[in-house]
């Protein structure tokens, strides 16, 4: 067998996403806008074995923006896998990003996280999901709207684009999104026999938060029809509660399910009866840490703190030492040091408590870190602290 990693070509454009459609039952139209340059892919005997893509996005990351590699289309075709050809390829793409010093982080969407956390991710994030029917949208206190819904079109996109830079200002885990990753998820066609809603509420003339669903017929009697929130944006606890006015005003709905709820989404905290939203949870966002240094450096902290730490990283070695941390909301240094770590962790224990995922005393407690300086620990948690929990909101 002749194994080679290289990006794929132009003309090997279909068989990359017949490899990729195949390992993620998944319709070959669904990866459009690929480009090989994204690529870097297994070839066995000249023929596409293993197909990986990365796409260059930013991420807010507890208030500033960071280029991030966004993983995607990872599959093997079964005649091929148990090879190793997906570890070799990973380790090439992180020295690949090491050296051209731009994206620190990469992130994916796993199918299995198992997959992924061989290769030193970490789940970042903590994926909510409602499915609720929507009589039991009533609140424990009770309020009033005071603005109004209007139903926008191509035209108002400009104002969905203002809204949600607004919202994502201070989170981590959302992406910048240019009009293509718009149309491709979040404003995407609905489903065959259904209609896609864009609804923008507004107090005094002055925007505050937008819905965006689909409303799809269901089975059975009335009322059998089916709706599914794809987002929900708010930039006031007005307009958050309004959103939900809204839906509870769906007589002839069945089911309301919301896919992508952030892990601190207040609705629990408002309903009279927060159990019948039948909120399930799952594995969200992974990240991995590429360049430790550069990641350290590039996310937003809110206090000033000196933190030290040992990496362990047996995949990218320039990950691996010592290292400190001098924090401020003004902006951050990271720099090798000889000194005792604080603490000690693996580099996938890093990512979650620098996403904010969990903080350093619940590492430590789950024996994910190793703590030298027990005192330290508080100066931790309040310098890795987020404004917000890690979310994802785009589907890439």
């Amino acid at each position: 067998m002749n194994a080679e990693i290289r990006p794929i070509r132009a003309e090997e454009l279909d068989a990359f996403k017949h490899v990729a459609a195949n390992a993620l039952v998944m319709s070959p139209d669904s990866f459009v806008g690929m480009q090989p340059e994204f690529t870097l892919c297994a070839f066995e005997d000249g023929r596409l074995a293993t197909s990986y893509a990365a796409w260059p996005f930013t991420m807010r990351f507890n208030g500033k923006a960071v280029p991030v590699a966004a993983v995607t289309t990872v599959g093997t075709f079964p005649t091929y896998r148990r090879r190793g050809y997906l570890r070799r390829i990973t380790s090439l793409h992180f020295q690949k990003l090491h050296e051209e010093g731009e994206r620190p982080i990469s992130v994916l969407l796993a199918s299995l996280a198992a997959i992924y956390q061989r290769y030193g991710y970490a789940v970042v994030s903590t994926n909510v999901a409602y499915s609720f029917e929507p009589r039991y949208l009533r609140f424990a206190v009770p309020g009033g709207i005071a603005g109004v819904f209007r139903e926008v079109g191509d035209d108002d996109f400009p104002v969905l684009v203002n809204l949600y830079r607004r919202f994502r200002e201070d989170r981590t885990g959302y992406m910048h999104r240019g009009r293509e990753l718009w149309h491709a998820d979040v404003l995407g066609r609905p489903p065959g026999n259904g209609f896609l809603h864009r609804v923008v509420y507004e107090e005094n003339g002055e925007p505050l938060g937008y819905v965006v669903y689909t409303i799809e017929p269901g089975t059975g009697s009335v009322p059998n029809n089916i709706i599914r929130i794809r987002e929900v944006c708010w930039l006031t606890s007005s307009a958050y509660r309004a959103a939900w006015e809204y839906f509870a005003n769906m007589d002839t709905v069945k089911t309301v399910y919301w896919g992508r709820v952030p892990p601190d989404d207040p609705l629990p905290h408002l309903l009279l009866e927060p159990r019948m939203l039948n909120a399930t949870c799952s594995d969200g966002l992974l990240g991995r840490m590429v360049d430790v240094e550069r990641a350290l450096a590039s996310r937003g902290y809110d206090e000033e703190g000196v933190l030290t730490l040992e990496v362990t990283d047996d995949l990218c070695p320039w990950n691996q030492g010592r290292w400190r941390l001098e924090a401020s909301p003004e902006g951050s240094s990271v720099r090798t040091c000889d000194e005792t770590p604080q603490v000690v962790m693996p580099v996938s224990t890093l990512a979650m408590v620098l996403f904010g995922q969990v903080s350093a005393t619940e590492a430590a407690r789950m024996g994910r870190l190793e703590v030298n300086r027990p005192d330290a620990l508080p100066v931790w948690d309040r310098v890795m602290h987020t404004r917000h929990r890690p979310a994802r909101a785009d589907y890439f």
